[in-house]
């Protein structure tokens, strides 16, 4: 299972995949705000959402799994 982690600690703010989108390296999956900023975060890997761990309003920290692929 691949998994996507966060970057940085914030809030999400927006998620723009589901599960069962097929999403690619680069490809923005959601946005949080941090320090008053909205900054997008990229899938660092390509596959097929199998989870989203996070929804709007929730507090990511650094290292938090944001979303799963399938293998």
């Amino acid at each position: 299972m691949a998994e996507i982690i966060s970057p940085m600690a914030g809030v999400v703010a927006e998620v723009k995949v589901n599960p069962g989108d097929t999403i690619e390296p680069g490809q923005e999956i959601l946005i949080m705000e941090s320090m008053k900023m909205m900054i997008p975060l990229e899938a660092d890997k390509g596959g097929v959402v199998k989870e989203v761990k996070v929804n709007v309003g929730d507090f990511v920290n650094e290292g938090d799994v944001v979303v799963v692929l399938e293998d």
